[in-house]
């Protein structure tokens, strides 16, 4: 206990570098920089006063209120060229990745996906080089989910076997260094440190810039972390790299955090508060990704619809954005900024030939003018994604959803209205806190009565820190859950299949992604909803070389005609190769 009182002493005495402020850092040794030699500490009674007029005159030599108060006011974003100074206790050479060969992987979400390209842009212009074979990694970094407890369990059991390949590795090879990033590391950061001692590095979600500085702690053989939230943190100049050279499309994370404090949620509290990137970086963004050829783009946000951007200051006085009609926040209405309806406009001018999705939205923040965008705009793709989390409106005030099942359907019923042919997918959790069969009934009966075209059901995990693990009983045995979470997803294939089996005879757009996985004599893409279509890899018309005959390559636009349909799937076969303006007369 007193050496880690020492080291903390010492950490907090230290002038940071950029992440100053925010650095957690694990330390097994007493001191710092100059004598890492050192494992044992001082009689504290002894160097009680020493340290005291060690602290002061550091303390008078440090930063003063006016230095914040100028940080605070300087711009957020920096060019991608300036480099920080190295905290004190690191060479600037320390830094650097030597051309050590980092592997990573990525666990859950779409968030995670966009992270893993942050995280490797950050380290990619540190020295570090990308491999894709475990075996010869130098660094092993996961990126992690924390929404249930399966899947940290997946993260558990991965540990494990990476534990067998660090204790195997070559004394004449560099040490092998495995970093857990992303939500687990915040949600878990003592429980990792102190269970797993063969993690070297944590960071979380906001952390990301400070990968290399806890990489160069690690190779002294300290555990190092840095697990602090973020009140502004975007990312905002970070260019991310395609983790995939052949991919047709991009995610480009819009905004972070989330302020809605759903009871059963554990967001807020793994990635923070809300906070959103300039509209300039993302349109920046998008740009580069149009130039590279990529054909369609996701805007992401764990509740991206609530998007504001209030970087520029002439906006600021804005009205604030209308609610869906029926709908409520948990938090006090927030005024100005360019809102989600105004950047949907701009991305989709970068280029009439990118689709343009976003996920993932909340039902809440969905006014008529985002509606009657994504209806007039042929590239943005006619698909929402409307989670619900439940069908009784009981279940629904319990989770703090906002809405009652009733302002949940009018929704749905205008957003249809506005949008015909609406493509919409949704989100279900069985087994919520309190449940009862009657509140499961009414989920069922919700499922039937808007007959979505995808969807993501799972069982209730609670988590900790979440308002439902402080105030609700987890009270539905994990059978229970179950028998309820196998029954909704039944009835969802059923009437997936029936909404899915109306594009029979029809003609839609898709966007070839590569070959199916099940056949190599078959192309796969996907529509305007999102669906997966798969058609026979055949010779085509083009459309734009009339008489000419050509394959299907990824990134293609092409006409199928489908033929039949599942719950999950649309078949069909090609007709041509064309673009998304010219298949308006045909779709």
């Amino acid at each position: 206990m007193h050496s880690l009182q020492c080291a903390l002493q010492v950490q907090r005495s230290l002038r940071w570098g950029p992440m100053a402020s925010v650095s957690w850092l694990s330390l097994r040794m007493c001191t710092a920089h100059s004598s890492l030699s050192s494992t044992t500490c001082p009689n504290p009674e002894r160097q009680e006063d020493g340290a005291r007029k060690d602290f002061s005159s550091r303390l008078a030599t440090g930063p003063t209120l006016q230095h914040f108060l100028r940080s605070a006011s300087a711009p957020q974003e920096k060019l991608s060229s300036e480099m920080e100074d190295p905290p004190p206790y690191l060479m600037k050479d320390e830094l650097l990745g030597s051309q050590r060969k980092v592997y990573l992987e990525t666990y859950g979400c779409q968030m995670n996906v966009n992270d893993t390209e942050i995280a490797w842009s950050i380290l990619q212009k540190s020295g570090y080089l990308r491999t894709s074979n475990l075996q010869e990694a130098d660094v092993i970094l996961l990126v992690t989910c924390s929404i249930r407890e399966k899947a940290e369990q997946t993260i558990w059991n991965r540990l494990h076997q990476l534990k067998v390949l660090k204790t195997r590795r070559l004394r004449s090879r560099v040490p092998l260094r495995i970093g857990i990033l992303g939500c687990m590391a915040e949600r878990l950061k003592e429980e990792i440190l102190n269970r797993e001692k063969m993690v070297d590095v944590l960071a979380g979600p906001d952390a990301y810039r400070d990968l290399p500085r806890l990489l160069a702690v690690a190779e002294s053989g300290q555990q190092a972390a840095n697990v602090l939230l973020s009140l502004d943190e975007t990312y905002a100049d970070v260019m991310p790299v395609q983790t995939s050279p052949s991919a047709t499309s991009a995610f480009v994370s819009i905004m972070r955090g989330c302020d809605n404090m759903c009871t059963y949620c554990i967001v807020p509290f793994t990635r923070g508060r809300e906070r959103s990137r300039p509209v300039a970086s993302i349109l920046e963004e998008v740009r580069k990704l149009s130039e590279q050829g990529l054909k369609e783009v996701t805007l992401l946000g764990q509740n991206v619809n609530s998007f504001r951007d209030n970087s520029e200051i002439q906006f600021n006085n804005a009205a604030s954005t209308n609610l869906s009609r029926g709908f409520t926040t948990n938090y006090k209405t927030k005024q100005g900024g360019l809102r989600f309806a105004h950047l949907l406009d701009q991305v989709s001018r970068v280029d009439p030939e990118m689709r343009i999705r976003f996920t993932s939205p909340h039902p809440k923040d969905f006014p008529d003018e985002v509606l009657q965008l994504i209806h007039e705009r042929e590239n943005i793709c006619k698909q929402i994604h409307l989670p619900a989390q439940s069908g009784s409106s009981r279940v629904l005030e319990a989770m703090r959803r906002g809405y009652s099942r009733e302002a949940y359907v009018e929704l749905v019923h205008h957003i249809r209205e506005s949008i015909p042919g609406v493509s919409l997918s949704s989100d279900f959790i069985a087994g919520f806190c309190g449940e009862t069969e009657e509140d499961h009934v009414q989920t069922v009966s919700l499922l039937r009565e808007v007959q979505y075209n995808m969807g993501f059901l799972f069982a209730y995990s609670m988590r900790q820190k979440t308002r439902a693990y402080h105030r609700l009983k987890d009270d539905v045995p994990e059978e229970v859950k179950l028998r309820r979470l196998e029954e909704l997803i039944t009835v969802f294939r059923e009437e997936a299949t029936k909404a899915n089996q109306t594009s029979v005879g029809c003609t839609q757009l898709v966007l070839v992604e590569g070959l199916s996985k099940r056949s190599a004599t078959d192309l796969c893409g996907r529509n305007d909803g999102n669906l997966k279509v798969i058609f026979p890899d055949a010779e085509m018309e083009d459309v734009n070389n009339p008489g000419h005959r050509v394959r299907a390559q990824p990134g293609d636009y092409v006409l199928v005609q489908i033929t039949s349909a599942s719950s999950q799937t649309l078949k069909g076969h090609v007709l041509c190769r064309t673009t998304l303006k010219d298949s308006s007369a045909y779709c």
